[in-house]
């Protein structure tokens, strides 16, 4: 697979107006989060190649000089029999927390309308359509009114599902960063850039969502709604709008950046996102998962006691 927006040049760019400590080499872009309290860091490594033994010696390097307990590695590879042999004998560990679902559903979007439309569940061709037949308009505005709009959403649609999100200087600094260059770019190109796309219906925003492009894929990372008009399934006509936008790139891939496994559970809070986008046609794929590579057992041991603690604390709130 091509180089995933989490290990561009851009994001690492950005990652670094965060204050996050970034060391970039070829194979890699790594980040380094501190420990509060003590004067030990977590490197991670999210979306990266397979790795081999020299970039794991590097990254030994890297961590011993850096005071790193351990570094997260999520490759970007599909599972398949025997990886799991291969990660051990490299000395890497299943991760006690994964930070990035294992799983995405990814379309092929080098295709025709009607295939696509052929391809999608009945339900969600036919909400589409209604949508579309509503008056629901979707556009790309990258304007700073429409970032500020996208802001509003995200806010009250974190507060309605319940889960947690980056801080709003976060994604002021990613929209800042990315969207330097946002415009209509030849297919294949190797800048990520980020782009924002707003449904409206009588002249009130209803969702926001903003998009990465990178190489020959349009990646779905961020997005919000209203729950004001849900009858007009505005949701349903931005996701054909915004897989008929990466066509207009001249795209071939649309990466929804996360999803459940197969058979998901009713009852995860998340079932609705994974129901969603699969309506779509996509295929489902499943990555190797999360690994660590531990440089100071002693203190790996606490912290994933310290960790376990903390989610529960989290979770309870």
């Amino acid at each position: 697979m091509k180089r995933h927006p989490l290990q561009s040049g851009r994001w690492a760019e950005f990652r670094e107006k965060t204050g996050v400590k970034v060391i970039k080499k070829g194979d890699f872009v790594l980040s380094l989060h501190p420990l509060p309290y003590t004067k030990y860091k977590i490197g991670y490594l999210p979306k990266g190649n397979m790795p081999s033994k020299e970039v794991l010696e590097e990254l030994k390097k890297i961590a011993l000089e850096q005071k790193c307990i351990f570094i997260q590695l999520e490759p970007r590879i599909e599972k398949k029999n025997g990886l799991e042999m291969e990660f051990k004998t490299l000395g890497l560990i299943p991760s006690a927390h994964p930070l990035f679902t294992k799983y995405t559903f990814i379309l092929d979007i080098d295709k025709d309308e009607e295939e696509l439309l052929k391809n999608m569940d009945q339900k969600t061709r036919y909400n589409i359509r209604l949508s579309q037949r509503k008056g629901v308009i979707v556009k790309e505005d990258n304007s700073d009114k429409a970032f500020e709009q996208y802001l509003r959403l995200l806010k009250e649609t974190t507060q309605r599902q319940k889960f947690y999100a980056h801080s709003e200087k976060y994604h002021r600094l990613m929209w800042e960063t990315l969207r330097k260059n946002s415009r209509l770019q030849n297919s294949n190109s190797e800048e990520l850039t980020a782009h924002l796309l707003k449904a409206t219906y009588k002249g009130e925003t209803l969702v926001a969502w903003i998009l990465f492009v990178l190489g020959d894929t349009i990646y779905y990372p961020y997005g919000a709604s209203s729950t004001k008009y849900k009858e007009t399934m505005a949701s349903n006509l931005m996701m054909w709008e915004a897989i008929k936008f990466g066509q207009i790139m001249g795209l071939k891939k649309f990466d929804m950046w996360g999803s459940l496994g197969e058979n998901p559970n009713p009852n995860d809070p998340w079932f609705g996102f994974h129901k969603f986008k699969q309506g779509y046609g996509a295929r489902l794929i499943e990555f190797v998962g999360s690994y660590d590579l531990v440089i100071n057992p002693f203190m790996y041991t606490v912290y994933k006691i310290a960790d376990k603690i903390r989610w529960f604390v989290l979770r309870f709130k």
